[in-house]
């Protein structure tokens, strides 16, 4: 399934006891239209307050009455603010998260004086103005394989670091600035403390030579700070061309 929700009501993608959850939800929304517990794999947990749009995931199912009328009956039992706008059936070899071989999120930041409340929940305030090229030149730096330990951790314990980032590009639009970022996979909060980085060049609190010193852990190095949440979108997740739900992808984009 691709779906999108408003991550501002969720905690987060994972299932936890007692709280309200992306996974939880569409667990209990399978269960109830299949008739049979299903586990539902997510290419990627997200946080509490992120929001998706291409976010990816995958269960098993006994449903034989094709695929159209399982998508219309999961989106009947779903909460208004998670769809699945997309269903597809896949090999049983799938996986959408070790399947996948990259991985797109968008950061918006809304840089003026006066909040906006109506932008309050899927953007970042900052009262200042941003200097996108020196954001854009720091950005750069950050192209390549590297180890990112300095702007995360693993989903594991003692897991590797190193992470190959395959576009990171800032630009302004309308009165926002979107910071967009594409990786064969990122480490928990990557990209939240990328783009606190980013936004601290571009008020000039750093210089753009900053990436490079903490990407190489230097000794005095800022502490790449987190991001608040609600201004990140998990945009998209890239698979091998054999895998069905790429193809699709590929044909709508192609539309």
């Amino acid at each position: 399934m691709r779906v999108a929700y408003d991550g501002a009501a969720f905690r987060g993608w994972q299932r936890q006891p007692g709280v309200r959850t992306v996974q939880g939800e569409l667990e209990k929304g399978v269960c109830r239209i299949v008739g049979h517990g299903a586990r539902v794999v997510g290419a990627g947990r997200t946080d509490a307050g992120v929001h998706a749009t291409g976010q990816v995931a995958h269960f098993d199912t006994r449903w034989t009455h094709g695929l159209h009328a399982l998508q219309r009956a999961l989106n009947a039992a779903l909460p208004r603010d998670l769809v699945v706008d997309e269903i597809a059936e896949v090999a049983e070899t799938f996986h959408a998260r070790h399947s996948a071989i990259g991985r797109a999120y968008r950061y918006v930041v809304l840089p003026r004086p006066l909040r906006d409340p109506l932008r309050r929940a899927r953007s970042y305030h900052v009262r200042r103005a941003l200097d996108v090229t020196a954001m854009q030149a720091a950005a750069s730096r950050l192209i390549g394989s590297h180890d990112f330990a300095g702007f995360g951790r693993p989903m594991t314990p003692g897991g590797p670091t190193q992470r190959r980032m395959d576009r990171v590009d800032v630009s302004e639009q309308s009165d926002e600035v979107w910071i967009e970022l594409e990786a064969n996979a990122f480490l928990r909060h990557q990209v939240r403390r990328t783009v606190g980085l980013l936004c601290d060049v571009g008020v000039g609190k750093e210089q753009p030579a900053v990436v490079d010193a903490v990407l190489r852990n230097e000794a005095g190095a800022p502490t790449a700070r987190r991001a608040p949440a609600q201004g990140l979108v998990l945009t998209a997740v890239r698979y091998p061309p054999d895998e069905a739900i790429q193809r699709r992808a590929e044909a709508r984009e192609m539309e």
